[in-house]
């Protein structure tokens, strides 16, 4: 069974693992209000989604 021959450095190893952070929430904007709001969900200010109200929303 194939061994490594030499101890991966720990530069080497994270140079690999670079792009494995994590890049944050992506937001879109709601066309109706203009809050931000995840995409293809509901907008929790407004409650509309793709221009239909889907749920009512207090004001408050």
């Amino acid at each position: 069974m194939p061994v490594p021959k030499r101890r991966t450095s720990k530069a080497r190893r994270d140079k690999r693992r670079a792009h494995h952070a994590w890049k944050g929430a992506v937001l879109s904007v709601c066309p109706q209000c203009l809050e931000p709001k995840l995409p293809h969900h509901v907008c929790p200010h407004c409650g509309t989604y793709k221009g239909r109200e889907i749920i009512e929303v207090e004001e408050g």
